[in-house]
């Protein structure tokens, strides 16, 4: 039998450490996929929630106004908004008069419910994984929805006030806000898929 190096030996040992390693990272991802349901919960219950509030619905006027999908549900075209917005954390009396007028806060307050109820929906994966795969599908088309928003708001992009660097690919506060939901969008596709697993499993030990 061939002798071994103490350095190959050491090398083998490294070898083994390092895949043991990994071998424990692989039996993470029942872990990670309850963490990553947990987080979308989290965040369209308390997003959904903030939606109520007037500084969270004035903050999201842009992206409603120059929506082609959603914009009906303002009173008032783009960009009129464009006078009244204000500032997180500003009280301006006559601004909110016409973000009252132009339906801010009630489509706010109902996109809030919707928000909240289909956080609610994915809650219920432990009890009703069918249910719980009906949300993550509608979050999905909420994601969707909100991407487009790159491509119809001027406020998603760093504007030309004299800088070299604005428009297309510079995003704006706004536009890194919203590309964020490419994320959200990738956990929604992969909670519909372990909801609706789980549900098939579980029908499956009834037959």
């Amino acid at each position: 039998m061939p002798n071994i190096s103490a350095t190959e030996e050491n090398m083998h040992d490294q070898d083994g450490g390092i895949r043991t390693l990994y071998i424990k990272a692989a039996k993470l991802d029942r872990f990670g996929m309850g963490l990553l349901r947990l987080g979308l919960i989290v965040v369209l219950l308390w997003i959904g929630g903030l939606k109520f509030f007037a500084y969270e619905a004035d903050g999201i006027v842009p992206l409603v106004a120059n929506s082609p999908v959603l914009s009906f549900f303002y009173h008032h075209p783009a960009p009129e908004y464009k006078h009244y917005m204000n500032k997180e954390g500003e009280m301006n009396a006559a601004h909110r008069e016409w973000h009252t007028s132009n339906g801010t806060y009630t489509f706010s307050r109902e996109l809030g419910i919707l928000i909240v109820f289909i956080g609610l929906l994915i809650a219920l994966h432990p009890f009703r994984p069918q249910i719980a795969a009906v949300g993550s599908l509608l979050l999905i088309f909420m994601a969707c929805t909100t991407l487009s928003f790159l491509v119809t708001t001027p406020e998603a992009w760093v504007p030309a006030l004299g800088d070299s660097v604005h428009g297309f690919p510079y995003l704006s506060g706004v536009g890194r806000l919203v590309i964020k939901d490419v994320i959200m969008l990738g956990a929604a596709v992969v909670t519909l898929a372990d909801s609706a697993r789980a549900y098939l499993y579980r029908s499956s030990l009834k037959k």
